[in-house]
């Protein structure tokens, strides 16, 4: 399939950009119709909830709040009234806006605070928030802050008016796409080669996106999918084509021809990318364990979008590598290459030195990454699942300011109300007792409709207070089976606090679904037992390091603000169960290709303290170069206005630097060096049994040999256009992928010897001072091969015909 897209690239071109712009089209014309609810079957709050909407129908729509202060005098001074009653009434009359409740109408007086300076009044809108048009917010917004004046500070809040600050979508990936094409540049040095693995993942992301879009018209998909879908979407896009452009750059720069080294980096690492992308849509399909249905349409979402990204990576990446050749390297290195021919295949530089000494000092190495591991998990003990609220907004938000001043004149808990929905009993009773509760500021019964009465209870504390928790469980426990009424307690902060606990309950059989799951993937790829359950344990470490980290920052303060990202609060009770699937699924990646890497040396050499050096030299750059790339991409996040974002995204950067630069590139090659042989155990009996399942083939048998003979060999003469042996010449026989198998250097006479492994087609190269490189493809058969060499000057036609 390669080397038909390869050949066809301007036919897969097109299909890929008729799909994206046919997605895009069809996408924009249907619009979105995203789920912004989730149910939680057998939960009291639900059962509160359910009873509201069949008594209550008229509570559907949002309900938003305009709240003003005046720094002297009250809000019943005719200065005031006369400025804000006009605004009021205006909001009314507007499209979309069902009912005003004001407190200067009959009755409002509870709408007042106590010292009479703080106000609220409640707009109803006809549409739940995510129904109601920007433009009518926008002007119930315009409206209400015109009538500000000194000394009198008008706000809103409400989750419509949230939708209407948050900055414009797109920021964020735009900031961490340019962020990823800086680090292309550096890793790559080569314009074109940056601008493939973005192109790959825009293609990718964009058409995901507008196929999640046409999808929520026919099944339920939260709004938050989108923003997973694009945090995990650019993440692995511009990784997956990073590891397959890496591959086949390097198969050019051993003096392949580009054709033949874009198949052979899709044979290799395109056959990694493969697995790989099923081992993140299994991780991510482990969150269906936790039998929440809301969380079905984040898997769709997501898995849709990695399925387009490898996709894309086998495909659209083939073809753009046959448009641009040998283009894909930098100009110094096409330079190099024409002067020195193709480079060496042992890996050199600071990863091989890097590696060289991981391996003298594992168990320094391994004592060392697993302290800084351990201190950095330590607040995760200490962790809180909760949910965010307008409370937890940058300080200079509308919606922060409205919480405040709501907060400082009614009290903490009027942001975050109880609705108690009595079913059957005496209501009165009930409320009276509801009152001498500790932990209850107020309490007030609406009339009751259908037979079902609504009793508004405000807590003493924030909603996002432990102790609004234990008054949940308090008014469940004791006080209304005491009253003996049949009543149930919802709201959105019960809500809420019923999801961390089922999210709680079911969180480890979700975290030993992926991880049994990741177990068994690894044991039959690597015919190992130790490595899958290495990688499970780095896994457990990793997770509980990132969320280590992410309690330090959201959950105890240390740099929200400075962050921006607004005031400290509990963990968002959803967030581990998306991060634990992306992290399950990224990890496994890193792992993937470092341990396929191993197991190739392991099985040509069967010594293991090569394998373990080899694998990390030949990788560690690539993958600290992918992980920096998912850095900067999920960090930007941040910038996305939204603290589900934002958490998602320090989270996930975190999670991925503490995997690739100090699990992946200290931790596992340590414990691989300390394990030894046993890295590779497998018991016979499973071994039979085991299907066999190649992730990362041998690159010297990546054309079938002509027989089943044994070694041979490739011998002959170097000479010059003039027939005079070439003293000194480098001659070296490489496999299909690269790899170098044997090196000599020509004797007096221009003769040369080469050990070939076995029959089959390799790549036989050889340079010489001032003469240029020749490289050609060789077949050996069952016998030895007479191949003469003859080395030109050089020409930049010969050096195509060449690379």
């Amino acid at each position: 399939m390669t080397r038909w897209c390869y050949r066809h690239r301007l036919v897969v071109l097109l299909i890929w950009v008729g799909a994206v712009f046919g997605l895009g089209f069809a996408g924009s014309a249907a619009g979105t119709n995203y789920a912004n609810s989730f149910s939680l079957p057998n939960t009291d709050s639900t059962r509160a909830f359910d009873l509201m909407g069949r008594a209550f129908p008229q509570r559907a729509g949002d309900t938003d709040t305009v709240v003003w202060k005046v720094d002297e005098g009250t809000v019943r001074d005719e200065s005031v009234r006369s400025r804000i009653e006009p605004a009021l009434a205006e909001i009314g009359k507007m499209a979309g806006v069902g009912e005003v409740t004001s407190p200067y109408a009959s009755g409002g007086a509870a709408q007042i605070s106590e010292n009479g300076r703080i106000a609220y009044a409640q707009v109803t809108f006809t549409e739940q928030a995510n129904g109601v048009p920007k433009e009518t917010i926008v002007d119930v917004v315009d409206t209400a802050q015109a009538a500000e004046r000194d000394g009198l500070q008008v706000e809103l809040g409400g989750q419509a008016i949230t939708r209407a600050q948050a900055p414009p979508t797109g920021i964020a990936e735009l900031v961490g796409i340019v962020a990823a094409a800086v680090v292309l540049f550096l890793a790559f040095g080569s314009l074109f080669a940056m601008l493939l693995p973005l192109v790959v993942a825009i293609a990718a992301l964009g058409s995901g996106l507008m196929a999640t879009s046409l999808l929520s018209h026919v099944t339920d998909v939260p709004e938050v999918a989108p923003l997973f879908s694009s945090l995990i979407g650019l993440g692995v896009g511009i990784d997956y084509a990073l590891f397959i452009v890496t591959r086949h750059r390097r198969g050019i720069l051993r003096g392949m021809k580009p054709e033949e080294a874009a198949v052979t980096a899709l044979n290799t690492s395109g056959r990694a990318v493969l697995f790989a992308g099923g081992t993140v849509c299994i991780a991510l399909a482990g969150m269906l364990v936790m039998n929440m249905r809301f969380l079905d349409g984040v898997v769709i979402a997501t898995s849709l979008t990695v399925v387009l990204t490898v996709l894309a990576a086998t495909t659209l990446l083939p073809a753009l590598l046959g448009f641009l050749g040998v283009r894909v390297l930098s100009r110094r290195q096409r330079r190099r290459l024409a002067a020195t021919g193709p480079e060496p295949a042992e890996a050199s530089g600071l990863a091989a030195r890097w590696s060289s000494y991981v391996e003298r000092r594992p168990r320094s190495m391994a004592a060392m990454a697993l302290v800084a591991m351990a201190i950095l998990a330590l607040p995760v003990l200490s962790i809180r699942l909760g949910a965010t609220d307008q409370g937890n907004h940058q300080e200079s938000t509308t919606t922060r300011q409205a919480y405040d001043l709501l907060a400082e004149g009614f009290g903490p808990g009027f942001n975050g109300p109880l609705q108690v929905v009595v079913e059957k009993g005496d209501a009165n009773a009930l409320v009276s007792t509801i009152r001498t509760t500790e932990g209850v500021a107020r309490a007030a019964a609406a009339p009751p409709s259908q037979g079902i009465t609504l009793i508004q209870v405000v807590p003493t504390t924030s909603p996002q207070s432990e102790a609004t928790d234990q008054l949940i469980d308090r008014l469940r426990d004791e006080v209304i089976p005491a009253s003996g009424t049949e009543a149930h307690v919802g709201g959105v902060t019960a809500v809420f606090k019923d999801f961390a606990a089922v999210t709680g309950d079911r969180l480890p059989y979700f975290v030993a679904a992926i991880i049994t799951m990741g177990f068994l993937l690894l044991m039959v790829a690597f015919r190992s037992l130790v490595v899958p359950l290495t990688a499970a344990l780095m896994n457990l470490i990793a997770a509980a390091s990132s969320f280590g980290v992410l309690v330090a920052i959201f959950q105890w303060g240390w740099g929200t603000e400075l962050l921006g990202v607004g005031k400290e609060g509990p963990i968002m009770a959803i967030l581990p169960v998306i991060m634990l699937s992306l992290l399950f699924g990224l990890s496994m990646d890193y792992q993937v290709f470092l341990v396929s890497r191993m197991h190739e040396e392991w099985v040509h050499t069967k010594d293991n303290a090569r394998a373990v050096r080899v694998g990390l030299a030949e990788t560690s750059r690539v993958i600290n170069s992918a992980a920096l790339i998912m850095i900067c991409v999920f960090s930007a996040f941040v910038l996305s206005g939204d603290m589900q974002g934002a958490m998602a995204g320090v989270g996930l950067a975190a999670a991925v630097a503490l995997d690739a630069f100090i699990l992946r590139t200290a931790l596992v090659p340590a414990a691989m060096h300390l394990l030894g042989n046993s890295n590779w155990w497998l018991p016979a009996g499973l071994e039979k049994r085991l299907p066999h399942l190649a992730v990362e083939p041998k690159e010297e048998t990546a054309e079938p040999a002509l027989s089943t003979g044994g070694a041979s060999v490739v011998h002959g003469f170097v000479r010059d256009m003039e027939g005079a042996p070439v003293a000194g010449a480098t001659v070296t026989l490489l496999s299909m992928g690269g790899g170098q198998l044997d090196r000599v250097t020509s004797l007096a006479d221009g003769s040369y010897i080469l050990s070939v492994p076995a029959p089959s087609a390799y790549l036989l190269s050889a340079t010489a001072a001032p003469y240029g490189s020749r490289a050609r493809h060789v077949r050996v058969d069952d016998g030895p091969l007479v191949y003469d060499v003859e080395l030109t000057e050089v020409s930049e036609d010969e050096v195509d015909a060449v690379n």
